[in-house]
């Protein structure tokens, strides 16, 4: 086996990889194509933020897996890798600390003023005046994403008694309570917090995710430090909204790890050049996590770490698909801001034996911090982490659901919030059977679809389709199915558009809606 390193890491890996029977060439200095030019026959590349892209692949005709030393891997295109049968491995957790740790810096920095204070003093100068600074204690600190960083982060802080407020779509109040922090939404971190900082991916969900709405929320004087990824903060907003009031940003993190001018130096009040992962403890770790992996891979069959797993022989793909479709709108149902603390599944027919491969994309239905591509060991490693029980029931195939599934998400502590929905497919075309007692709803999961249920009475739809109408959406199409015997109905209305949130608010009021919400489906 030949592994191809063109990034700096402990040498631990050369020396590791090197005892175990392999041929290692590390080289920082020549770019990635290149040294991929020079090996053809490479089977193995190890990375950290370059980026390996289809035309590298291409190149290799014996590779077999990129191993990325740390734990994002968006420089990365696992789907292409896929698609050639190249496995790619993260090694989470090697860097977090380090993060974690950087990030209390770059807060104590802006605090303290310790950049332009160093510049000023080595000029001669002496602004004690001008540099008058405050302290991190009392101070309330917002963490967006308490993934194993977010964490960390909050160990870091405990010591300088600050009172940390936190988002994370799926924690679990009673982890949460363990761990010291106040779970919140997303507008009560922007409002009360004196230092936000950012953990979550960047990805469809979460691009440009911090902007006007939320920047405006901001005390004077507050900060947000981003040491995640650049795209999650709208930079024109944030130009914007720093013109009309103090409000104060430290990054680590760019559109391109490349010299040059940075996109945000006339509004960034600290900026550091990815030092995140840039220790040389992280650095080891990282070296040590990949060199392990890549044995363990090829010796043993151990692919926990595998960030784009495909699909077993006999399981067609598209159930997976479902089961993040139902996860996902089960997670909308119970509320933006009601986790679940516990997930139960049946799978019937044939899918009982595949039940495994559903946990991945179960998962990600219900946090978008969680990549469907991973594995079940992953996925109930992240559930456990946050609190999260899962369970998969045995089911009596006599009842003759064919091949489908059902998954109920339970919610709250005292008083259970439930939500259970079912699906199969159907001339392979995705289709949501039930939800909760609402049978019989054979819903297609494609464009945009607005759930309200209420108490039935006459007139509700038409309610529906006049505030609709006022706003020019067109409606595509109606599924209304009634649950007897609690009196309720359930509107599924799909749309030419998406329906706005403000609209979905005024139509919720309107008919005295329980629920509604939007889901779009691409």
């Amino acid at each position: 086996m030949k592994v191809l390193i063109p990034t700096k890491l402990d040498k631990f890996v050369v020396k590791y990889l090197t005892e175990n029977g392999y041929e290692v060439i590390l080289n920082a200095e020549k770019p990635v194509s290149q040294l991929a030019a020079e090996n053809l026959d490479a089977n193995v590349i190890i990375v950290r933020s370059e980026k390996v892209t289809p035309e590298i692949m291409d190149l290799l005709p014996e590779l077999k897996l990129v191993v990325r030393a740390g734990a994002g891997y968006d420089n990365i295109d696992i789907k292409y890798a896929r698609r050639k049968r190249i496995d790619v491995m993260n090694t989470p957790g090697a860097n977090s600390n380090a993060v974690a740790e950087e990030v209390v810096a770059m807060m104590l920095a802006l605090a303290r003023h310790v950049v332009p204070a160093d510049i000023s003093t080595r000029a001669g100068g002496w602004e004690k005046k001008a540099f008058m600074g405050t302290e991190l204690t009392g101070k309330t600190i917002g963490i967006i994403g308490l993934g194993n960083i977010g964490r960390l982060l909050v160990k870091r802080l405990s010591g300088f008694d600050v009172k940390v407020l936190a988002f994370d779509p799926i924690l679990s109040s009673s982890l949460a309570k363990q761990i010291d922090v106040e779970l919140c939404s997303l507008e009560e971190i922007f409002t009360k917090s004196d230092y936000i900082s950012l953990h979550i991916p960047e990805n469809n969900e979460t691009r440009g995710m911090v902007n006007k709405h939320y920047l405006d929320m901001m005390k004077d004087g507050a900060a947000i430090v981003n040491c995640a990824r650049a795209g999650i903060i709208n930079e024109a907003d944030l130009r914007a909204v720093k013109a009309t009031k103090k409000i104060r940003f430290a990054t680590d993190v760019y559109p391109k790890d490349e010299a040059g001018l940075k996109p945000v130096a006339d509004i960034a009040d600290l900026m550091l050049p990815h030092l995140g992962a840039s220790t040389s403890e992280a650095n080891f770790n990282a070296a040590k996590r990949a060199a392990e992996q890549t044995v363990a891979y090829f010796e043993k069959g151990i692919t926990n770490c595998v960030v784009n797993k495909g699909v077993p022989d006999g399981l067609d793909e598209h159930f997976q698909s479902l089961a993040y479709v139902l996860t996902a709108l089960g997670r909308q149902y119970l509320g933006e801001n009601r986790p679940p603390h516990k997930i139960e599944t049946s799978f019937y027919g044939e899918l009982k034996e595949f039940g495994s491969w559903m946990l991945a994309p179960i998962t990600a239905g219900i946090s978008n911090e969680f990549d469907p591509f991973m594995d079940a060991a992953d996925a109930k490693s992240f559930l456990e982490e946050r609190g999260i029980d899962y369970k998969n029931r045995e089911v009596d195939n006599n009842k003759h659901y064919g091949q489908s599934m059902t998954i109920d998400l339970f919610e709250g502590s005292e008083n259970i919030n439930h939500v259970s929905v079912r699906g199969t497919l159907t001339e392979n075309h995705l289709m949501i059977s039930r939800l909760n007692n609402f049978d019989s709803l054979y819903l297609e999961p494609t464009g945009h679809n607005l759930f309200v249920e209420y108490s039935d009475e006459p007139g509700v739809i038409g309610k529906i389709a006049s505030i609709l109408g006022d706003k020019n959406i067109n409606i595509i199409d109606i599924r209304a199915p009634q649950d007897l015997s609690s009196n309720r109905s359930l509107a599924v209305v799909k749309t030419n558009v998406r329906v706005p949130d403000e609209l979905v608010s005024k139509i919720k009021i309107t008919v005295k809606a329980t629920v509604a919400f939007c889901l779009s489906y691409f």
